[in-house]
């Protein structure tokens, strides 16, 4: 099809035309929008490098929930904030820690809202790192269990979904074995597959007092050069048990999120982690950048890559603009 005969910008002289034709298209069904939850009551503190999101109380978080609900967003990811740390990340799997608090009262309010939770343990150890820590170094095989009462203890409470997020190898296997031997074995598991050391995690650590007391997280993410390596963590992580895989961050791997929904044709999930927010809010507010039309493109270049599902904290934001 050669010039004259084919002229592509037929089709782009109005509006209406480039909607007809358009290929990819963000809709509010494809959004998951992460919460952060701490102790207390009447707590709503908005997080300095993340304009716009806040550390809810469970109270809080229950009104804030209902809103999201109405929107038309179907499904939450949750963080818990301990008030206390330790070794053994005990509030992590605590019958009355915070992220089972929280789940118990979302699921009283708005029951039919899809809670998703992270099963990590950086934020609830006091080291700061997602395992078990023995003379400097993270042990994987020993946590694994801590992990599994985790996941556990989440679905017990009410959750609907699980996402391990630690990067321990083996961990999708130890906690679909708990779940399927405990009755839930109709319980998903949405694994943090090709997890990357990014340097875009920043205001998230900020907004969950995360940061590792030394040390980075290096030999448990994977390096950001290999997508060869990420391709191998999603098979393994199928091979598990898992239901969905998750490529993060989403905006810097766009090619890791394209092959590996190229290579398995599987639901994959693409997070547009803190970092990613956080620069367009800082150039919005500049005048360098249209926040908005920012954000929507780049929504859409991770749905055209291959993700079916996207965490974002611009989620509630988006879900007002699609309506």
């Amino acid at each position: 099809m050669d010039f004259p005969f084919y002229r592509p910008r037929r089709l782009r002289r109005s509006e209406d035309l480039r909607r007809l034709i358009r290929e990819t298209r963000v809709s509010i069904d494809d959004l998951i929008m992460p919460y952060f939850v701490v102790h207390g009551k009447e707590v709503k503190e908005e997080i300095h490098s993340m304009p716009g999101n806040f550390r809810f109380s469970v109270d809080e978080l229950v009104k804030e929930i209902k809103e999201v609900k109405q929107l038309g967003i179907p499904a939450i990811l949750l963080f818990g904030i301990p008030n206390k740390k330790d070794e053994k990340a005990r509030e992590a799997y605590a019958k009355d820690g915070i992220i089972q608090q929280a789940i118990s009262a979302i699921k009283d309010s708005v029951p039919d809202i899809i809670v998703i939770t992270d099963v990590c343990l950086c934020g609830y150890m006091s080291h700061g790192h997602c395992g078990i820590v023995e003379n400097g170094e993270i042990l994987n095989d020993p946590t694994l269990e801590l992990l599994a009462k985790t996941a556990l203890s989440h679905v017990e409470a009410g959750a609907d979904m699980v996402a391990p997020s630690d990067m321990m190898d083996g961990r999708v296997r130890a906690i679909r074995r708990v779940l399927d031997e405990n009755g839930f074995s109709h319980i998903p598991i949405m694994a943090y597959s090709a997890k990357y050391a990014s340097s875009f995690y920043g205001p998230f650590r900020e907004a969950v007092f995360s940061t590792p007391a030394f040390g980075d997280r290096s030999s448990y993410q994977m390096d950001p050069a290999n997508s060869d390596e990420g391709l191998r963590e999603v098979r393994q992580d199928i091979s598990e048990g898992a239901d969905i895989v998750m490529v993060k961050p989403a905006l810097a791997y766009l090619d890791v999120i394209y092959r590996v929904k190229k290579e398995f044709s599987y639901p994959v999930a693409a997070y547009n982690v803190s970092g990613e927010y956080s620069m367009i809010k800082a150039a919005d507010k500049m005048g360098w950048i249209d926040g908005k039309k920012v954000t929507l493109e780049i929504l859409t270049s991770i749905k055209r890559a291959g993700a079916d599902m996207i965490l974002t904290y611009f989620a509630k934001q988006v879900a007002k603009w699609l309506r």
